[in-house]
């Protein structure tokens, strides 16, 4: 852009703020804290920056980002629509991506979240209003999901009447779909909420897993995360002492082993390459079961999405260190997030690439 922008926005999870503003003080001191509401903060940028559009955060709280180029104020949706276009100016959108902060309360169901009427109302407000001679011409893929290295238009509905208004180019996953959330559906009622995290893990990791992979579950009950597993036709070995759905046991390739982690016999796991985890417990008791697998000399496991719990805040200080032991066991790809359908807690990904048998 000509102009370069003064102010970077984030939105988060509801709670997560205080997290996400340490973590951007931690590995980016030259931004200054601006303004904030509940899942909504925006930062003053250097004047000397030389940050792109694209450019990586390398956030693990961090739902979405992108450069703030102004606020659309208005006595109706109409008037705030309008007002969005002046702002953008010539800048070439590709996409459009209208989204809401994050309203989440306690009492909510997280996985739940989704773009919400206001937002699509809003969003159908800024194309009926396109003017003529703008100039821009969108080329989008599914309501506004935006092709890889598209010039995105932000709008974030922080209040009913205060909208801020930035823009981002698409990179991974979370970027290309407003909020950065990655709409998942069951084709059936899920066993539980696990389903909804385990498959925006796969969504938002990437990961190569072939057809027919052999995964382990730590954690299975009652049954999410295999649940999802199964559906995309994998093999699952399911652990955990505790009752696992009939929904899920009546898979001919699912295996349910009833015992904790730890007490798994080690040749279990010969075959598995793709391991899973969501245990209600604290994130070094994962990440200690775990080891206990991946370091065995006759386990081979290729990738991991590990869901950790924050049982405290403060143990998000620790985030950087959790990644870094993961590396220690031999993944060069190793990256975290708190994804969309999580409450306090994020996702681990980490990948052995290229992967030797």
């Amino acid at each position: 852009m000509a102009e370069r922008p003064q102010f970077l926005f984030v939105t988060c999870h509801v709670g997560a703020e205080a997290a996400l503003k340490a973590e951007i003080a931690c590995d980016w001191p030259d931004l200054r804290f601006s303004f904030s509401r509940p899942g909504f903060v925006t930062f003053k940028l250097p004047p000397d920056h030389n940050l792109v559009g694209d450019f990586d955060l390398r956030s693990t709280f961090a739902q979405t980002y992108g450069f703030s180029l102004g606020r659309a104020h208005g006595e109706n949706l109409q008037s705030r629509a309008a007002e969005t276009w002046r702002i953008l100016g010539t800048r070439p959108a590709r996409a459009l991506h209208v989204w809401q902060r994050d309203l989440y309360s306690a009492e909510d169901d997280r996985h739940a979240i989704q773009i919400s009427p206001e937002a699509i109302e809003a969003r159908n407000a800024i194309l009926n209003s396109c003017p003529e001679d703008s100039g821009v011409a969108f080329a989008e893929n599914g309501g506004g999901r935006a092709n890889r290295g598209d010039f995105v238009l932000d709008c974030v509905l922080v209040e009913a009447d205060d909208w801020w208004i930035g823009y981002h180019r698409a990179r991974r996953a979370g970027s290309r779909v407003a909020g950065g959330l990655l709409g998942v559906a069951p084709p059936v009622p899920p066993v539980s909420r696990a389903w909804y995290k385990i498959e925006e893990a796969l969504a938002w990791s990437g990961f190569p897993v072939p057809p027919g992979a052999r995964f382990a579950d730590l954690g299975c009950a009652p049954g999410g995360t295999s649940q999802a597993l199964l559906q995309h036709g994998y093999s699952v070995l399911g652990i955990d002492p505790g009752a696992v759905s009939p929904v899920v046991l009546e898979y001919p390739n699912f295996r349910h082993v009833r015992c904790r982690a730890p007490q798994v016999r080690r040749r279990e796991f010969r075959k598995i390459r793709w391991l899973t985890a969501d245990m209600n417990v604290a994130p070094q008791y994962t990440l200690e079961a775990v080891e206990s697998i991946v370091m065995h000399p006759e386990i081979r496991i290729r990738g991991m999405l590990l869901t950790l719990k924050l049982l405290e805040w403060n143990l998000a200080e620790q985030i950087p260190a959790f990644r870094r032991r993961v590396q220690e066991w031999g993944f060069n790809q190793v990256r975290t997030r708190q994804l969309g359908h999580h409450r306090q807690e994020f996702c681990l990904a980490a990948l052995k690439k290229p992967f030797r048998r």
